[in-house]
């Protein structure tokens, strides 16, 4: 035997390694020239639009590049103009539209006429007391004699739970003008009734002076004394 014959033909072996690893990847152009430089052409696939799409459900375009040039600067620019004024029109719908909710938020002339409430006062008698209706809670407009003006002034504020003098609670010592509302848990009291000539709350016993202030029972504080003024001397606005 030869030394010829002994060695082992590499020279396929080596071809095909030479294939196999030089063809890994996915550029066609560059498998097709690696084919034709090792002198293969008889192993290569059926084709090569196999090696360049393994599947037909995907379709690349080489030529989009050719097809779609860049945009025309004098167009983007207009496009540009075209974006801006859009975003300037939205602004402006946006705006009307918080500004249209906001007033729709806004008290009518009816709502702000019923915030406020005149009363005539010519007609109460000196001792007695009126109930009025003002945002949906009685008022008491009482006009006091010159002994109940003297009997709340003569009050030592010291006994009183919730101290307040009367001269801060009236406008004019002739009239006291309270929310009719027990301080409590929201009972109406009663006029000219309690132990102090006040008045008195019938669901827990509460006792009011001649001045609307707590002096007995479980309420905390005193009757509340709403917004008022005087328009004339027997006009009163409440609120």
């Amino acid at each position: 035997m030869t030394s010829d014959e002994s060695k082992p033909d590499i020279t396929n072996f080596t071809s095909r390694s030479a294939f196999l690893y030089s063809t890994r990847g996915f550029a066609s152009d560059s498998i097709a020239q690696q084919i034709s430089n090792i002198g293969m052409e008889e192993h290569t696939p059926a084709t090569l639009a196999a090696l360049k799409n393994p599947t037909n459900k995907i379709v690349y375009d080489n030529y989009n590049h050719e097809r779609y040039p860049p945009g025309d600067p004098s167009k983007r620019a207009f496009a540009y103009f075209v974006l801006t004024g859009g975003r300037f029109v939205y602004a402006s719908l946006i705006r009307l539209l918080v500004l249209k909710f906001v007033l729709s938020m806004s008290a009518s002339k009816d709502v702000l006429a019923l915030a406020s409430l005149e009363v005539d006062l010519t007609s109460i008698e000196p001792g007695s007391t009126v109930t009025v209706k003002w945002r949906g809670k009685p008022v008491f407009i009482r006009r006091r004699t010159e002994d109940d003006i003297k009997l709340a002034n003569s009050v030592d504020q010291l006994t009183l739970r919730d101290p307040e003098e009367d001269a801060v609670r009236v406008k004019n010592p002739e009239w006291l003008i309270v929310v009719g509302v027990c301080t409590h848990l929201g009972c109406i009291p009663l006029p000219n009734a309690g132990d102090y000539g006040g008045w008195f709350c019938p669901c827990h016993g509460s006792h009011y002076d001649i001045s609307g202030r707590i002096r007995k029972g479980p309420a905390p504080k005193n009757l509340e004394v709403p917004t008022y003024s005087f328009l004339e001397d027997n006009k009163l606005l409440i609120g």
